[in-house]
């Protein structure tokens, strides 16, 4: 593709989420990861009211005095998007393909992040690491980040969230705020994701298509699996079929939404056929309400 096109197409995608960013999800996501970070300030001596936990044993031996540490909240954070690039996001029966949704959720949310002051970084994977950009700051690093989730060709068509969930926590020791964004469909995952929610802040974007939980009745379809090139033919005709496909994509639903309240870890399902702003919307406020209450 042109490069005329490719910045058409993503100058596209900032004016379609300029409105969302500003009006909808400025305010709440600063008030949601403001002050997440701690930075050491001063050393000063102990004042009554202070807590003893901040008193500097090393500093008060030398000066025969009690001194405390002084600590201030960060504004800045690091905002790390670990996108999924496998085979199954080129995918979609909607407006969009999974792909393009994911891009344009990242931009709403990166752009949030740089009206915040936060550093924006991305990690492509597939069952590989395709592609890292460091956390930097700037419209130009949230630009960058659009056009690889857009253009970027991946070298595997397989997923490994286990792979990159490991590879950003060896990488990154600065508590982060982790948007993983994928559909799932991938297994042996948790443990990592568990880990890594420990150390930094993980939020799980689920991103899936309608007919990924309910099969349209249009005939025979001949179907690809497009991470192993495995092939099936279904009559979807058939509402016995039908009803089973929805059951089992409900039961895998409550599944993977189990798996998550058990590594007490945020998930946000979304669908391609469906606006994403108000779940997104509830999930902030949701969150903002439990930042509150504790």
């Amino acid at each position: 593709m042109e490069t005329s096109e490719i910045i058409k197409k993503i100058r596209k995608i900032e004016i379609t989420t300029r409105d969302l960013v500003s009006e909808l999800f400025s305010g709440e996501y600063h008030s949601l990861f403001k002050g997440q970070g701690l930075e050491f300030s001063e050393v000063r001596e102990y004042q009554e009211g202070d807590s003893f936990r901040q008193i500097d044993w090393n500093v008060s031996a030398r000066h025969g005095t009690p001194y405390i540490k002084k600590f201030e909240e960060t504004r800045e954070l690091n905002v790390i998007f670990l996108v999924d690039s496998s085979a199954s996001t080129l995918f979609g029966t909607a407006e969009n393909l999974k792909s393009e949704f994911i891009t344009e959720i990242t931009a709403v949310l990166s752009f949030s992040a740089l009206s915040n002051n936060d550093k924006v970084g991305l990690l492509l994977f597939t069952d590989e690491i395709e592609k890292y950009i460091p956390p930097r700051k700037g419209k130009k690093s949230a630009l960058r980040i659009l056009r690889d989730i857009l253009y970027f060709k991946p070298k595997s068509a397989r997923t490994s969230i286990k792979n990159a969930v490991e590879y950003i926590y060896r990488l990154i020791n600065k508590r982060s705020i982790i948007f993983v964004i994928s559909d799932f469909f991938d297994l042996d995952y948790t443990d990592s994701l568990k880990l890594l929610a420990k150390k930094h802040d993980v939020i799980a974007l689920r991103i899936i298509d309608r007919s990924e939980q309910e099969l349209p009745d249009a005939g025979l379809l001949h179907l690809k699996d497009p991470e192993t090139g495995s092939r099936i033919s279904l009559n979807t005709s058939k509402p016995k079929l039908r009803y089973q496909y929805k059951t089992a994509a409900q039961e895998l639903e409550k599944e993977i939404a189990a798996s998550f309240k058990k590594m007490r870890i945020d998930l946000v399902t979304l669908r391609t056929d469906k606006p994403y702003a108000p779940e997104l919307m509830k999930f902030f406020k949701f969150r903002i309400r439990m930042k509150n209450k504790h």
